[in-house]
């Protein structure tokens, strides 16, 4: 009896919210057949206390790639939107008349985007102070970052797609090989960008018809065998020209491979090996790289939705932040007290997904944001498993518009009907460039979160996440809320 009588104030609660949503937000969730329950919807005036809308707002959610609001915000707050990462260059040896006479070492810190051009710029940094050949090993250390027992298969048994690639330290181009096809005399040429030394292509494509272009790659299957990439099965000419960007090799094997080949290209001898380690007491600092500021990285990350950097983010919040507190006088016998304590103070650990989430919460309650369903997993939302309301993502969104730096993070979100993640997202239409906002998909979720501003000159936040089977169905339900906020208001 007392199941049926919940069961009953359950459904008049969701029949009463669902009376909050606009009549055709409504309709297109029924024509979507998406249930009032599978949503999370609030809209408040930024400076609002109250949400003019909250249906099913408390509850814990899977919020797709809007989880990369959280990581960004915490970013910015805690490392400042002036924050850069290096990459350091040691000569572990001697360097005379151009020659190395020893190992170079190359020292990461998680710079999330590293790229091939960025590398090349460098190395002739390096040629330019002096270094052309290099008797001993290429040394990657990468221990900044605790080693990753994450499984990039885990997520959807495709771990070759480029938004599965784990975290590095020493991140290059997002560890991807992009795959150019172009057909030529009735078969088809292959090459890669970036060039990679020391690994050959070995071409066994066949052509063949079809009637349209929508599933090119079906028949194309990459794998490495040794030091080759061996592409076989059938690649339709019709086609014409085509990418494919994959992530095939090991980090340290990747970087190698680059390195080699634009080393070579410039001049530069390599004679030893690729080794993973660290820099000797006794190597010297040579050269120091810098990234792009953490300012400009964000954009990535949230206007086109970038996992692998939203990870690299989130990792980072651990470099620069302290450890957990030691041990406290009931889990420490007195004597061994002084000797642990200076251990923790001095230790320098590795960033991992632990230490990060521990400053991340830190600093939510140093906001007094209390997020007590949340749960994080790698901070890009490329997860089953993270959950957030739909009422403290707009908390958190509030949060947003009074900090110091919440010009930087709107202006990383995209704009809808203009670029990003939502380019083609009702544009040529009134609400179009009037609203910046945050997408993410995956299966079984749709979701949005940002700001709108309406015709009355007032800024709202939104917030709208479905968990359902039929999610991707429902993107029509939340352009016509974003719709209607924007006319009504």
């Amino acid at each position: 009896m007392k199941l049926l009588h919940l069961f009953i104030l359950t459904t008049l609660a969701f029949a009463a919210h669902a009376e909050d949503l606009p009549p055709s937000v409504r309709e297109a969730l029924r024509q979507a057949n998406i249930p009032v329950g599978s949503i999370g919807v609030v809209v408040r005036e930024v400076n609002s206390t109250s949400p003019l809308i909250q249906i099913n707002g408390t509850r814990g959610m899977n919020p797709a790639s809007t989880m990369k609001l959280l990581t960004t915000y915490a970013a910015l707050e805690l490392l400042g939107p002036a924050y850069t990462w290096k990459t350091e260059a040691y000569l572990d040896g001697t360097l005379a008349d151009g020659v190395l006479n020893g190992n170079l070492v190359i020292k990461g810190y998680g710079n999330p985007k590293m790229n091939a051009e960025h590398l090349w710029l460098w190395l002739h940094e390096l040629r330019n102070r002096g270094l052309k050949e290099i008797s001993g090993d290429l040394i990657l250390d990468r221990s900044t970052f605790a080693q990753q027992d994450s499984d990039p298969a885990l997520f959807d048994n495709d771990p070759v797609r480029a938004y599965n690639v784990p975290p590095d330290a020493l991140l290059l181009n997002f560890n991807a090989i992009r795959f150019r096809f172009v057909p030529v005399d009735g078969g088809v040429s292959v090459f890669t960008e970036p060039s990679l030394g020391g690994i050959s292509l070995d071409n066994r494509l066949t052509v063949r018809k079809l009637n349209n272009c929508r599933n090119w790659d079906g028949n194309i299957h990459i794998q490495q065998v040794g030091n080759s990439i061996r592409l076989t099965g059938s690649y339709p000419s019709l086609c014409g020209e085509r990418d494919k960007a994959i992530s095939l090799l090991p980090h340290a094997r990747y970087f190698d491979a680059v390195f080699r080949s634009l080393w070579q290209e410039m001049g530069g001898v390599l004679n030893g090996k690729i080794l993973d380690g660290t820099a000797a007491n006794s190597a010297k600092l040579f050269s120091t790289h810098y990234s792009q500021p953490l300012s400009e990285l964000i954009r990535d990350i949230n206007k086109y939705s970038n996992n692998v950097m939203a990870r690299q983010l989130l990792l980072s919040l651990s470099l620069n932040t302290p450890p957990p507190s030691p041990p406290d006088d009931n889990e420490m016998e007195m004597a061994s007290m002084p000797q642990a304590v200076s251990t923790l103070a001095n230790a320098t650990p590795p960033a991992s997904i632990e230490l990060s989430e521990i400053a991340l919460r830190r600093w939510l309650a140093s906001k007094e944001l209390n997020f007590p369903e949340l749960v994080l997993e790698n901070g890009a939302g490329l997860s089953r498993k993270e959950r957030i309301s739909p009422l403290n993502l707009s908390l958190l969104l509030q949060s947003i518009e009074a900090s110091p730096y919440s010009a930087e993070l709107e202006a990383s979100l995209p704009i809808i009907g203009i670029d990003g993640t939502i380019k083609r997202r009702l544009d040529n239409h009134a609400v179009t460039s009037h609203a910046h906002l945050k997408t993410g998909s995956l299966e079984g979720v749709k979701s949005i979160a940002g700001y709108v501003q309406s015709r009355s000159g007032k800024q709202w936040i939104l917030v709208f996440i479905i968990n359902h089977n039929y999610a991707s169905a429902g993107q029509r339900a939340q352009d016509e809320l974003i719709e209607w906020l924007e006319k009504t208001y």
